[in-house]
């Protein structure tokens, strides 16, 4: 079972390592403990019950409380599974060059090959003819989609 543990902000790491811990020194049946940097405030801890996870979390600094009941597997899955960047890139969608000696130039991606997870772009900005320059599909940020719109930069990040 999966339980879930509010935390004082920024402090999830600490309070994941202070329970690993006296899982093992109690010898306490909790099998893994998940930090996301996704969702900050908590953190998820596998166990054999809610006994389990009060016992470990007595006392701990910044554990706040347990939520109520348990975690299915699906909502934390999505933490576990990354996807390639390229998945969230389409032809025709703006990006921004997060890495490399383009960096913080705008460009418009014109051909996508998902094998190798590359991009091949057009640089926007002025003093770069349309050179096609092809790059790995995590040097960049989509800032608005083929589909119209800003990207939210939540979103983007």
């Amino acid at each position: 079972m999966i339980f879930s543990i509010r935390t004082t902000g920024g402090q999830e790491r600490t309070v994941a390592e202070v329970l690993t811990s006296r899982a093992v020194m109690k010898k306490l049946p909790i099998y893994a403990v998940l930090v996301s940097e996704a969702i900050k405030g908590y953190i998820f801890v596998e166990s054999s019950g809610p006994h389990v996870v009060d016992e470990a979390m007595s006392g701990v600094k910044h554990a706040r409380a347990k939520t109520r009941g348990s975690v299915p597997l699906s909502a934390v899955e999505r933490f576990i599974v990354t996807k390639p960047a390229i998945e969230d890139l389409n032809e025709s969608d703006m990006v921004e060059i997060i890495a490399g000696p383009f960096r913080g130039l705008k460009a418009k991606i014109t051909e996508m090959d998902k094998v190798k997870e590359e991009v091949t772009i057009e640089l926007l900005e002025e003093g770069f003819s349309s050179l096609p320059i092809t790059v790995h599909a995590d040097y960049v940020r989509r800032i608005a989609s083929s589909r119209g719109g800003e990207i939210d930069r939540k979103e983007a990040d």
